[in-house]
């Protein structure tokens, strides 16, 4: 099993003729992802890796059955290819821009609750489950560092990601589906949102959360676990625990506010609830072998 994506998620790629979408089109579609059609204003009638292009979302499901859309478009399009996705019907959504206006965000995913849909991102590597599909922008060699196996991973960090990963496959394990949430101040979907459906999987043994400084949702993770809705071992690797106090950093979504958000914060909160946090990435996997947690 997985979550979100798999061999059978028949995905539809808007801005599918642009730079971006034709070159990350063919990169999912070489992963496994089954494309079905693309849409690009305009641009009806059109093929791109033999796939056809459509001018509204609309049309495209008339002829199409679709189960998610992936967005590659600019941030300034972003929210309006989003809420025509979700107004068509279709309810997992992945956008990998960066820089959608923070009043977009917050609307997209206001929408996105309304519709009981998920949308992931923005600012965001985007979906994967390994040796099965992918929705986003994972590079190329992607494939020799993420191998399919039994635990969850989410992800506010892109520089991270990879480290971290790749200390949780030296330890034997492998991923079950990654989870970019994205880095912004407001991302369409929060890491706790995705706990019922790592617990619910059978296939995923733990989960592994990238965080760092700013915000709350390490927190609201910790919450989740309290209230026995999450159940799985869970460990986490924090960035920034170095960060000087009051100094602020370059990342949207890492503001530390009204008391709350430090490092020093998550990792209390965390450890209260017997969540395991490591200090470096290296100790990642490690914990994983300690807690028992099988490949």
């Amino acid at each position: 099993m997985s979550i979100f994506i798999d061999a059978t998620t028949r995905v539809l790629v808007q801005g599918m003729t642009g730079q971006e979408g034709r070159f990350w089109s063919e990169h999912m579609m070489s992963l496994g992802t089954q494309v079905v059609c693309g849409v690009t204003p305009g641009k009806a009638g059109e093929t791109v890796h033999d796939r056809p292009i459509y001018h509204t979302v609309e049309q495209a499901l008339r002829h199409h059955t679709v189960d998610a859309a992936m967005v590659f478009v600019p941030p300034r399009l972003t929210k309006d290819a989003v809420l025509e996705a979700l107004a068509a019907g279709i309810k997992k959504v992945v956008t990998i821009a960066d820089g959608i206006p923070l009043h977009d965000t917050v609307i997209i995913r206001q929408k996105a609750l309304e519709c009981g849909a998920r949308v992931i991102g923005g600012n965001t590597s985007g979906v994967i489950t390994p040796e099965v599909a992918m929705m986003g922008s994972f590079p190329h060699w992607i494939e020799r560092v993420y191998k399919k196996g039994t635990i969850g991973v989410m992800t506010r960090s892109g520089s991270l990601t990879n480290e971290v990963t790749a200390m949780i496959v030296e330890q034997g394990y492998g991923v079950s589906t990654l989870v970019g949430v994205g880095g912004d101040p407001v991302p369409a979907t929060r890491f706790a949102e995705l706990l019922a459906d790592y617990q619910a999987d059978d296939d995923t043994h733990a989960v592994v959360i990238i965080g760092e400084l700013g915000g709350t949702m390490e927190e609201e993770v910790a919450d989740t676990i309290q209230s026995g809705r999450f159940t799985k071992p869970l460990v986490a690797f924090l960035g920034g625990r170095n960060a000087p106090k009051g100094q602020k950093m370059g990342h949207a979504g890492a503001i530390i506010t009204g008391g709350k958000g430090s490092v020093a914060d998550k990792i209390k909160a965390l450890e209260a609830v017997d969540a395991h946090v490591a200090k470096r990435p290296r100790e990642v996997g490690l914990l994983l072998k300690q807690l028992g947690v099988k490949p």
